[in-house]
Protein backbone atom coordinates (compact mmCIF):
# COMPACT_ATOMS: atom_id res chain seq x y z
CA UNK A 1 0.00 0.00 0.00
CA UNK A 2 3.12 2.28 0.09
CA UNK A 3 2.80 3.93 -3.82
CA UNK A 4 -0.76 4.64 -2.96
CA UNK A 5 0.01 6.49 0.43
CA UNK A 6 2.56 8.29 -1.33
CA UNK A 7 0.89 9.10 -4.40
CA UNK A 8 -2.98 9.73 -3.06
CA UNK A 9 -2.34 10.60 0.79
CA UNK A 10 -5.24 11.74 2.42
CA UNK A 11 -7.59 10.13 -0.30
CA UNK A 12 -5.99 6.85 -0.27
CA UNK A 13 -6.12 6.44 3.75
CA UNK A 14 -9.74 7.41 3.74
CA UNK A 15 -10.96 5.26 0.57
CA UNK A 16 -8.86 2.06 2.91
CA UNK A 17 -10.39 3.34 6.15
CA UNK A 18 -13.37 3.19 4.78
CA UNK A 19 -13.56 -0.26 3.23
CA UNK A 20 -11.91 -1.64 6.25
CA UNK A 21 -14.74 -0.21 8.57
CA UNK A 22 -17.29 -1.89 7.07
CA UNK A 23 -15.78 -5.57 7.35
CA UNK A 24 -13.31 -5.59 4.33
CA UNK A 25 -9.95 -7.27 6.20
CA UNK A 26 -7.32 -4.16 5.69
CA UNK A 27 -4.65 -3.31 7.94
CA UNK A 28 -6.30 -0.22 9.87
CA UNK A 29 -4.15 0.52 12.12
CA UNK A 30 -1.06 -0.63 10.40
CA UNK A 31 -1.79 1.73 7.52
CA UNK A 32 -2.96 4.84 10.36
CA UNK A 33 1.05 4.01 11.60
CA UNK A 34 3.00 3.68 8.05
CA UNK A 35 0.84 7.32 6.83
CA UNK A 36 1.69 8.80 9.77
CA UNK A 37 5.34 8.05 10.29
CA UNK A 38 5.49 9.83 6.68
CA UNK A 39 3.64 13.13 8.04
CA UNK A 40 6.33 12.92 10.88
CA UNK A 41 9.12 12.81 8.55
CA UNK A 42 7.46 15.71 6.63
CA UNK A 43 6.28 14.21 3.50
CA UNK A 44 2.35 14.32 4.28
CA UNK A 45 0.30 16.40 6.17
CA UNK A 46 -0.99 15.05 9.78
CA UNK A 47 -3.71 17.27 10.42
CA UNK A 48 -5.23 16.52 6.54
CA UNK A 49 -4.02 12.64 7.14
CA UNK A 50 -6.36 12.19 10.43
CA UNK A 51 -9.48 14.04 8.80
CA UNK A 52 -9.22 11.67 6.08
CA UNK A 53 -8.80 8.57 8.25
CA UNK A 54 -11.71 9.50 10.32
CA UNK A 55 -13.84 10.84 7.60
CA UNK A 56 -13.42 7.21 5.84
CA UNK A 57 -13.78 5.50 9.34
CA UNK A 58 -16.97 7.38 10.15
CA UNK A 59 -18.17 6.90 6.37
CA UNK A 60 -17.48 3.35 6.43
CA UNK A 61 -19.31 2.26 9.76
CA UNK A 62 -22.36 4.50 8.32
CA UNK A 63 -22.06 1.71 4.84
CA UNK A 64 -22.14 -1.15 7.53
CA UNK A 65 -25.06 0.29 9.42
CA UNK A 66 -27.12 0.34 6.43
CA UNK A 67 -26.44 -3.28 5.21
CA UNK A 68 -27.22 -4.70 8.86
CA UNK A 69 -30.47 -2.10 8.95
CA UNK A 70 -31.71 -2.88 5.71
CA UNK A 71 -30.37 -6.32 5.15
CA UNK A 72 -30.67 -7.39 8.38
CA UNK A 73 -29.24 -10.65 10.24
CA UNK A 74 -30.42 -13.25 7.39
CA UNK A 75 -28.38 -10.88 4.65
CA UNK A 76 -25.47 -10.85 7.15
CA UNK A 77 -25.25 -14.35 7.81
CA UNK A 78 -25.65 -15.63 4.30
CA UNK A 79 -23.05 -13.22 2.66
CA UNK A 80 -21.04 -12.54 6.20
CA UNK A 81 -18.63 -15.46 5.70
CA UNK A 82 -16.81 -13.49 2.54
CA UNK A 83 -15.57 -11.07 4.99
CA UNK A 84 -14.70 -13.04 7.83
CA UNK A 85 -18.11 -13.09 9.81
CA UNK A 86 -19.94 -16.41 10.61
CA UNK A 87 -22.70 -16.97 12.79
CA UNK A 88 -20.53 -17.25 15.88
CA UNK A 89 -18.61 -14.70 15.33
CA UNK A 90 -21.73 -12.54 15.10
CA UNK A 91 -23.25 -13.95 18.38
CA UNK A 92 -20.11 -12.57 20.35
CA UNK A 93 -20.04 -9.25 18.86
CA UNK A 94 -23.74 -8.92 19.14
CA UNK A 95 -23.54 -10.12 23.00
CA UNK A 96 -21.32 -7.61 23.45
CA UNK A 97 -23.54 -4.88 22.25
CA UNK A 98 -26.39 -5.96 24.09
CA UNK A 99 -24.50 -5.81 27.01
CA UNK A 100 -22.72 -2.48 26.08
CA UNK A 101 -24.89 -0.48 23.80
CA UNK A 102 -23.53 2.64 22.91
CA UNK A 103 -20.43 2.49 24.58
CA UNK A 104 -19.36 -0.49 21.98
CA UNK A 105 -19.82 1.51 19.50
CA UNK A 106 -16.85 3.97 20.61
CA UNK A 107 -14.59 1.27 22.09
CA UNK A 108 -15.31 -1.05 19.09
CA UNK A 109 -12.63 1.14 17.36
CA UNK A 110 -9.80 -0.73 19.14
CA UNK A 111 -10.91 -4.26 18.75
CA UNK A 112 -10.47 -6.18 15.55
CA UNK A 113 -12.92 -8.19 14.75
CA UNK A 114 -15.35 -5.24 16.91
CA UNK A 115 -14.22 -2.62 14.89
CA UNK A 116 -14.96 -4.21 11.34
CA UNK A 117 -18.41 -5.36 12.81
CA UNK A 118 -19.46 -2.30 14.20
CA UNK A 119 -21.85 -0.66 11.96
CA UNK A 120 -23.01 -4.06 10.76
CA UNK A 121 -24.45 -5.20 13.73
CA UNK A 122 -25.40 -2.29 15.17
CA UNK A 123 -27.35 -1.59 11.81
CA UNK A 124 -28.97 -5.50 12.53
CA UNK A 125 -29.61 -4.48 16.30
CA UNK A 126 -31.56 -1.59 15.00
CA UNK A 127 -29.89 1.00 17.19
CA UNK A 128 -31.08 4.57 16.55
CA UNK A 129 -29.30 6.20 13.84
CA UNK A 130 -28.47 9.39 15.72
CA UNK A 131 -27.29 7.98 18.50
CA UNK A 132 -25.10 5.50 16.19
CA UNK A 133 -23.46 8.43 14.27
CA UNK A 134 -22.50 10.16 17.75
CA UNK A 135 -21.27 7.37 19.51
CA UNK A 136 -19.13 6.07 16.47
CA UNK A 137 -17.89 9.52 15.27
CA UNK A 138 -16.33 9.58 18.65
CA UNK A 139 -15.06 6.33 18.35
CA UNK A 140 -13.35 7.22 15.46
CA UNK A 141 -11.94 10.41 16.27
CA UNK A 142 -9.73 8.35 19.03
CA UNK A 143 -8.54 5.71 17.33
CA UNK A 144 -7.58 7.43 14.31
CA UNK A 145 -6.11 10.02 17.40
CA UNK A 146 -4.19 7.60 19.41
CA UNK A 147 -2.86 5.67 16.25
CA UNK A 148 -1.64 8.45 13.86
CA UNK A 149 -0.19 10.35 16.95
CA UNK A 150 1.92 7.53 18.01
CA UNK A 151 2.97 6.81 13.94
CA UNK A 152 3.78 10.56 13.92
CA UNK A 153 5.86 10.75 16.59
CA UNK A 154 7.70 7.93 15.57
CA UNK A 155 8.42 9.22 12.42
CA UNK A 156 9.67 12.04 13.88
CA UNK A 157 12.36 10.11 15.85
CA UNK A 158 13.04 7.62 13.55
CA UNK A 159 16.80 7.71 13.11
CA UNK A 160 16.82 7.51 16.97
CA UNK A 161 14.52 4.80 17.48
CA UNK A 162 16.19 2.95 15.09
CA UNK A 163 19.74 3.17 16.40
CA UNK A 164 18.49 2.27 19.68
CA UNK A 165 17.04 -1.17 18.43
CA UNK A 166 19.92 -1.91 16.48
CA UNK A 167 21.97 -1.24 19.85
CA UNK A 168 19.61 -3.80 21.48
CA UNK A 169 18.72 -5.92 18.50
CA UNK A 170 20.82 -8.92 19.85
CA UNK A 171 19.28 -8.77 23.52
CA UNK A 172 15.61 -8.55 21.92
CA UNK A 173 16.72 -11.53 19.57
CA UNK A 174 17.90 -13.28 21.96
CA UNK A 175 14.56 -12.50 24.29
CA UNK A 176 12.16 -14.05 21.85
CA UNK A 177 14.52 -17.06 20.91
CA UNK A 178 13.97 -17.64 25.09
CA UNK A 179 10.33 -16.61 24.85
CA UNK A 180 9.69 -19.09 21.32
CA UNK A 181 11.58 -22.00 23.05
CA UNK A 182 9.77 -21.86 26.47
CA UNK A 183 6.51 -21.73 24.76
CA UNK A 184 6.68 -24.30 22.69
CA UNK A 185 8.15 -26.42 25.43
CA UNK A 186 5.28 -25.51 27.43
CA UNK A 187 2.51 -26.32 24.28
CA UNK A 188 4.92 -29.78 23.47
CA UNK A 189 4.40 -30.67 27.54
CA UNK A 190 0.36 -30.28 27.63
CA UNK A 191 0.14 -32.01 24.37
CA UNK A 192 1.84 -34.63 25.41
CA UNK A 193 1.33 -35.21 29.03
Amino acid sequence: MEPLIRDYGAGAVAVIILFESFGVPLPGETLLVFASVLAGRGELSLPTLMVGAWAGAVAGDNVGYLIGRYGGRALVLRFGAAIGLDAARLATVEAAFARWGPVTVAGARFVAVLRQLNGIVAGTLGMEWPRFLVFNAIGAALWVGAWMTLGYVAGEHADALLGTARRFWPAFAITVAVVVLVGGAVWWRRRTG
